[in-house]
């Protein structure tokens, strides 16, 4: 644990500012044996993986094939063989005649293995299935010599954190590219702010409020002969070990542009929580709402909202208040920034840029294509992971948590699973009620 203390685990602005010296050195991919390299640049086909099949999934393929004409998808993976087929159909009536699918029967994997085997048929994979599988996909395809693709978040308790971290040495080592599904890094009304704040336009940033708050997501209801494991991979948003609560599977992302723009991590986070109308049997046992303090080495203080209610206000987006200007961004290329006199410094709207789901697969294919190194978000992807996860233990517990007690925390929520009769790591009470976090009881989840 000692390894990711304060004192040497990677801030943002040193991370960024490594990752530029890597990118300006070019380093060739080519310099590698081939026994370490997936592709190593040319013209030849660039064979794609795809682990995970559900929409995120096949819209993520479907940007790969898009960001390169020599990306083929060769081979998938879900343990949901329906999920498979469904996403395989979608692809190749959207790619017929293009030569962009050559997935055949013998290259369709279900088994809970089946990552290995669609992985090692690859140079690049895609890894998007449910965010508690991450660590051991993402360590496997870099064992490998795979470039990735990872959605956020890169995984749901401290564990696999801090086996995705090992795993990014490993793939800095081999020269691999790995971009993170965080991506507001690759769009341009965020990029566009973030050189406002480096060149100093808008002073220290000082204070924010991030906010994810939206109606919910979807739900699947229980089917006669379903295990208990089935059900809950099917519902998967509903269980913390899998999902990691809402907190961290949709509002990492603003969590993130925090961390991003301070250009450092948390080193405490409180809060409070709870489940004001997921009380159902139908909606497992995560929080409905958070909110949480995070405090940054210079005392900036963030606070953090997100909410899964319908009828209440409905927010996506992050504003921070900087020594000299204020900034509001968002997802919809959205940037501005004024000064502290109310003048505007700057008015972005990018209505007609490119999408940025788009543009990381774009800038992913660029390098493997040229055969540089030159993506690394392993370090910033586990760093805002991690802080989402340390807000989710405040709220679960009621407790200030600070950023070394949850790197030392030995939570371990994903177990190791082999098949849908496998047991699940939570159970229903025999009302078919999911028990969940108490705060002021609970230590950490």
């Amino acid at each position: 644990m000692k390894d990711f203390t304060e004192t040497n685990f990677t801030t943002r602005r040193k991370f960024l500012e490594t990752t530029a010296r890597v990118a300006g050195t070019g380093a060739l991919l080519s310099a590698l044996p081939i026994s370490m390299s997936a592709f190593v640049g040319g013209a030849a086909e660039i064979k794609v993986a795809l682990v995970g099949c559900g929409g995120r999934g096949t819209g993520a393929a479907s940007q790969a094939i898009e960001a390169d004409p020599d990306v083929r998808l060769v081979a998938m993976a879900d343990v949901f063989a329906d999920r498979l087929e469904e996403s395989f159909k979608g692809l190749s009536a959207k790619y017929e005649g293009k030569g962009k699918i050559t997935v055949t029967e013998a290259s369709k994997f279900t088994s809970f293995d089946g990552y290995k085997e669609a992985i090692d048929m690859a140079d690049v994979v895609i890894l998007t299935t449910p965010p508690g599988f991450r660590p051991q996909h993402f360590e496997y395809a870099v064992q490998q010599g795979k470039h990735v693709f990872m959605e956020k978040p890169v995984a749901t308790d401290v564990v696999g954190i801090k086996r995705v971290l090992e795993a990014g040495k490993l793939a800095r080592q081999k020269k691999l590219n790995v971009v993170v599904g965080l991506q507001r890094h690759y769009q341009k009304n965020y990029r566009e702010v973030e050189k406002l704040i480096k060149n100093g336009s808008v002073g220290d940033i000082v204070s924010g409020q991030v906010y994810w708050n939206s109606a919910g997501v979807w739900t699947r209801p229980r089917v006669a002969g379903q295990t208990e494991l089935e059900y809950q991979m099917l519902n998967w948003y509903y269980f913390t070990w899998i999902c990691g609560d809402h907190i961290l599977e949709q509002h990492i992302h603003n969590i993130d542009v925090a961390n991003w723009y301070i250009g450092a991590r948390p080193i405490s986070a409180q809060g409070m929580g709870g489940r004001e109308t997921r009380i159902g049997k139908d909606t497992g046992h995560i929080f409905d709402h958070h909110f949480v303090e995070f405090v940054y080495p210079e005392g900036q203080v963030i606070s953090s909202q997100c909410r899964h209610q319908r009828g209440c206000m409905n927010r996506v987006e992050e504003v921070f208040q900087g020594t000299k200007g204020n900034i509001t961004v968002n997802g919809g290329n959205i940037g501005i920034v004024k000064g502290r006199n109310g003048q505007s410094i700057l008015n972005y709207n990018g209505q007609n840029d490119i999408n940025p789901y788009q543009q990381e697969h774009n800038e992913l294919f660029a390098a493997i294509k040229a055969g540089e190194h030159r993506l690394d978000d392993v370090d910033y992807g586990a760093e805002s992971t991690m802080t989402a996860i340390m807000g989710r233990m405040a709220t679960y517990s009621g407790q200030v948590i600070t950023w070394d007690e949850a790197m030392a925390s030995d939570l371990k929520l994903v177990p190791d699973l082999n098949s849908f009769n496998d047991e699940a790591p939570i159970l229903p009470d025999a009302n078919g009620v999911y028990p969940a976090a108490v705060p002021g009881k609970t230590r950490f989840f």
